[in-house]
């Protein structure tokens, strides 16, 4: 039996795990977003396991392989089969452009009552290898005064996100599409540049968009910090799509002032949309736009995060 160690790594997209005998880290991670899948099975499949391997890509990692949990209704159903197809070919077409084949699963179907049917959930466990262990990356701010840049565009696809179902209660619209060419070109310039020693932090933009990924960025469990963003550069788009949308093929990063040329210079050269953002601060998240600014304490920020699920269950 290979041993594993603890985590070697808090904090960051996916979980790192030492194997002492192999010498070898191992990064893990799992992901699927139902409510994508509910409203297109296939671009939700597509999704699970994109973000699966930016996770990873996140955390320093090739994507290796992957290994799936499909949570579905009774698939008698023309429309319960429908999904668990359309969900299945999605997965398959984006394993195929990861190169991460799937090397076991478990299938739970049936799962429904009077009341109606869950999700279409078909959860992506993916695993993968960092090199070296300088190249472990976490996903939270490191420093006051490191710049704070943003790889992909700003996005603006609202279409079943999180904003749409917390704040107005739809459940609707269009997931966002993934081109899997821009994807793979985030991820591949993501890892260059750790490889090369010039990020300190770096997390996906995923569920609840730029707004959420900011936040949880500025929790580090040594200490917290802030950050001050300017929004200027996206126009004139409204606040809520600018914070909220989940447009995917985004990661926010973080490094130290000195190496802003080089990296942006780097991600030039590999085609790989870049904005800088602003700067790692002391106390607080605040993001300005061309119209408003808006403003949160960090504290209060980790603890609506930290206290999220025995909040929800004090409710019942």
């Amino acid at each position: 039996m290979v041993r594993t160690g603890t985590v070697v790594r808090p904090g960051s997209d996916a979980a790192v795990f030492h194997l002492r005998e192999a010498n070898k880290f191992l990064a893990a991670t799992t992901d699927c977003n139902s409510l994508y899948c509910a409203l297109d099975p296939r671009a939700g499949g597509r999704i699970a396991v994109a973000e699966a391997a930016r996770n990873l890509s996140c955390s320093g990692a090739v994507p290796l392989a992957v290994t799936d949990n499909l949570n579905f209704g009774n698939p008698y159903k023309p429309e319960n089969f429908w999904q668990l197809r359309e969900a299945v070919e999605g997965m398959a077409e984006a394993c195929r452009e990861f190169g991460t084949p799937v090397i076991g699963g478990n299938v739970s179907l049936y799962n429904e009552n009077p009341a109606g049917v869950v999700d279409p959930t078909p959860t992506v466990a993916m695993v993968g290898l960092i090199e070296r262990e300088e190249w472990i990356t976490t996903q939270y701010f490191k420093a006051a005064g490191d710049l704070i840049i943003l790889l992909g565009d700003f996005g603006g696809e609202l279409g079943g996100s999180h904003f749409l179902k917390i704040i107005h209660r739809v459940k609707a619209g269009c997931p966002p599409r993934l081109d899997f060419a821009r994807e793979r070109a985030v991820q591949h310039a993501l890892r260059e540049l750790i490889r090369g020693g010039y990020i300190r932090s770096a997390h996906d933009c995923s569920e609840g968009g730029l707004a959420v990924t900011l936040a949880e960025s500025c929790f580090n469990p040594k200490g917290s910090l802030g950050a001050e963003i300017d929004l200027g550069a996206a126009g004139s788009q409204r606040l809520d799509y600018l914070l909220f949308n989940e447009s995917q093929s985004r990661v926010v990063i973080s490094i130290v002032p000195q190496n802003v040329d080089t990296v942006m210079q780097l991600l030039k050269d590999r085609g790989v949309p870049a904005h800088r953002l602003g700067r790692v601060a002391r106390d607080a998240l605040a993001i300005a736009t061309s119209g408003e600014t808006v403003r949160w304490p960090i504290r209060e920020l980790y603890d609506d995060w930290f206290n999220a699920i025995s909040d929800i269950v004090g409710e019942y």
